[in-house]
């Protein structure tokens, strides 16, 4: 699969994706504390999400990764469902959406999301599946997308705890 169809998957670079998925509700942990609550409402660049969207926005993505592996383990050539991110976002504007529950959200469903890796046979991996913006990919490339997608979150959290550290 060319690098440009699934920029996620490429940021993992030689990295193993089971162990950067294991880690990432780790690493937004002590993120999260290093930001403290007024380092949750600061962004890494004008106009972008803060920390507090962005712990959202990773907990609304894993409900999305959950369903796309289920879904691809259970229909033979599953089509992914995109989604429109930003209008997922909307939301999170209202202070409502706290940072500490979209951070639990996040790793009770990533901990569910794990057990169903770590169950799978070699043989699941390879599944094959497409989504119709980045094309065909097997079941490894979900995970190497989910493993991508945490790091650049995780850069990006980094990057407002360096700033305002």
């Amino acid at each position: 699969m060319p690098v440009a169809a699934n920029p996620y998957a490429a940021q993992l670079g030689t990295l193993n994706a089971r162990e950067v998925i294991g880690a990432t509700s780790h690493n937004l942990i002590r993120l999260v504390d290093n930001l403290g609550s007024g380092g949750l409402e600061r962004s890494y660049a004008p106009g972008k999400w803060t920390a507090r969207m962005i712990l959202c926005h990773l907990a609304d993505c894993e409900i999305a990764f959950g369903f796309r592996l289920r879904q691809a383990l259970a229909e033979e050539n599953h089509v992914v469902q995109p989604f429109d991110q930003d209008a997922w976002a909307r939301p999170y504007g209202d202070h409502s959406f706290h940072a500490q529950t979209a951070l639990q959200v996040f790793s009770d469903l990533r901990g569910w999301n794990l057990l169903l890796i770590d169950s799978l046979s070699p043989d699941a991996f390879n599944r094959r599946l497409r989504h119709p913006e980045r094309g065909e990919m097997t079941f490894q490339t979900l995970v190497d997308t989910m493993a991508g997608h945490d790091l650049n979150h995780l850069r990006q959290l980094e990057i407002i705890a360096a700033a305002h550290g």
